[in-house]
């Protein structure tokens, strides 16, 4: 059969455009194709689980719209359909006085992009809800929480496919090559050929290799980074209430490790940020001799490490080294010790780099003839993801004349 849209990506931003896409339009027959045997096996599962404020990003950017409305939909989707989630605050916390200015950057940020019940604090008041914590000043966050993302994307997948018999997910279909036809676009998988009028790409990690595949003319490059984490054993978890963060460093294009407690009761310290030598690679030595090549002939890449060599080289450091990863997190909670972190997980994230090593920090969507292309979509993507969903459901409509 020939659907009507095939949705290549099953992270929960495309999880979220099937849901968006299917529940504005009932009758159409929409197919979402996964590479993996599980929906939101790369980004989508592997990160912090944390559901963003609105805190960081520039006032009026695609982030920041999206975040904010994301949120308060994703949270009213946990409300309605058991998704485990809390909506239990955080705190922002500076431990020296050249914290200060950008801490107040981003509290301006935050009221600019309506988070509610923002708050400036003091250093006792960070005791109040952080007594593990130590800091000069703070900001509380109420609204921030933390969610089942996996769980939250089976959800709106599972629920977009009971609207229409025949809609469908294809799991393990990976996607090698896109054919252009006069009126439909034919998907070349692994497994074989899926055909629709009109095509979504939410592909992540692979999203610039995907997006030249249909050819779209594509300056940037992704490029991954690995993002380690830490746990706190049983004994130490008392030390976590619920998330802390620092005040994030301006110069470099990651928020920091910090600490979050999970919805199964684990508390995560990190992630830290390394260049990965494969882009879906979880492990320290994973290794991919295409994505290797791809990142290092490619000049924004060197123009990024160039740009922040001292901090890529702390990083890497504390990626293989347990004291000086437990140094940094001792800058928040002095009193953690070498007995209280065992290793964890980690995650990998993909920057859309441009030629000149900027990150391309804000979502980037883009059309081409019958397809549509989410070229990056950085966190907090899976906080925004039904707002995601929602905008690329409207301009399908438009673009593409869907009824």
């Amino acid at each position: 059969m020939t659907y009507d849209v095939a949705i290549i990506g099953g992270g929960i931003v495309g999880a979220a455009t099937l849901y968006k896409l299917q529940a504005k339009n009932p009758e159409l027959k929409i197919v979402l194709i996964e590479k993996e045997a599980l929906l939101a096996d790369h980004q989508t599962g592997h990160n912090s689980g944390v559901i963003h404020s609105g805190l960081y990003y520039t006032p009026g950017s695609l982030k920041a719209k999206n975040c904010v409305s994301g949120r308060h939909e994703l949270v009213a989707f946990a409300k309605e359909h058991n998704i485990a989630h809390d909506v239990c605050g955080k705190v922002v916390v500076a431990t020296k006085e050249s914290e200060l200015p950008f801490m107040e950057k981003i509290y301006n940020n935050g009221i600019a992009n309506n988070t509610e019940g923002l708050e400036k604090i003091t250093a006792e008041q960070i005791k109040d809800h952080e007594p593990h914590v130590k800091g000069i000043a703070g900001l509380w966050v109420p609204c921030t929480g933390i969610i089942d993302f996996r769980g939250a994307t089976a959800k709106m997948v599972e629920i977009a496919l009971s609207m229409q018999p025949g809609s469908k997910l294809l799991l393990e279909h990976e996607v090698i090559n896109v054919e252009k036809g006069e009126s439909t676009s034919k998907v070349i998988t692994n497994k074989g050929t899926v055909e629709a009028k009109y095509l979504v790409f939410c592909a992540g990690l692979q999203a610039d290799r995907l997006a030249r595949k249909d050819g779209v003319n594509l300056k940037e490059q992704v490029v991954g980074f690995r993002g380690d984490y830490y746990e706190l054993t049983d004994e130490a978890k008392h030390k976590v209430r619920n998330l802390i963060y620092p005040v994030p460093n301006p110069e470099f294009p990651f928020l920091g490790v910090h600490f979050t407690r999970m919805t199964n009761g684990d508390v995560e310290c990190g992630p830290n940020a390394v260049f990965t030598f494969k882009r879906e690679g979880y492990g320290k030595t994973d290794f991919s001799w295409r994505d290797t090549y791809d990142a290092l002939t490619y000049k924004g890449t060197w123009k990024l490490f160039f740009g922040n060599m001292k901090f890529g080289i702390d990083e890497y450091r504390r990626a293989f080294s347990k004291k000086l990863f437990l140094k940094t997190l001792q800058v928040l909670i002095p009193s953690l010790t070498m007995e209280d972190i065992k290793p964890g997980r980690a995650g990998v994230r993909a920057l859309l780099l441009g030629e000149d090593g900027d990150t391309r920090d804000d979502f980037r969507i883009e059309y081409h003839g019958r397809s549509i292309h989410v070229l990056n979509a950085p966190s907090p993507a899976a906080t925004a993801s039904l707002a995601i969903g929602g905008y690329i459901a409207e301009e399908a409509e438009k673009h593409f004349g869907l009824k």
